[in-house]
């Protein structure tokens, strides 16, 4: 069928070495609901999160300094960075440094009016909270 959409749903697979502890932060300190937990031999075990809307950012990388400039004053982002849209930018960014992330940016309000934060994840995650502000500034 045509109206059909092709990819139903994106998946970021992460390895942690230290599971116990990521999943204690992605879940429990940034919120991110448990959908589905397996266990497999040798201890293998998944634990799918809840990230609500899922998109792919392609940007080039003219785009990603740019974003670097004004998200962590020009501290350049790693390969793949994790954007999570929350409800209080600052509250939220608080609570993960609180839950064992690293704060690499404070959060600033950008000129495409949204509030940003940058830290660094368990699991070798970088991470942007943002908050949209709405309207025009």
């Amino acid at each position: 069928m045509e109206n059909q959409q092709p990819v139903r749903q994106l998946r970021l697979v992460v390895e942690a070495e230290d599971y116990d502890a990521a999943l204690a932060f992605y879940r429990d300190v940034l919120g991110l609901p448990e959908q589905e937990s397996y266990q497999g031999e040798g201890d293998a075990r998944v634990t799918i999160l809840d990230a609500g809307r899922a998109t792919l950012e392609l940007s080039n990388p003219a785009q990603v300094r740019m974003i670097d400039r004004v998200e962590a004053d020009g501290r350049p982002s790693l390969k793949l960075r994790v954007a999570f849209e929350v409800d209080d930018a600052a509250a939220r960014t608080q609570r993960a440094v609180d839950g064992g992330a690293e704060l690499v940016a404070e959060p600033r309000e950008t000129p495409w009016r949204s509030l940003n934060s940058r830290l660094n994840g368990p699991a070798g995650l970088q991470l942007t909270l943002f908050q949209e502000l709405g309207g025009q500034g």
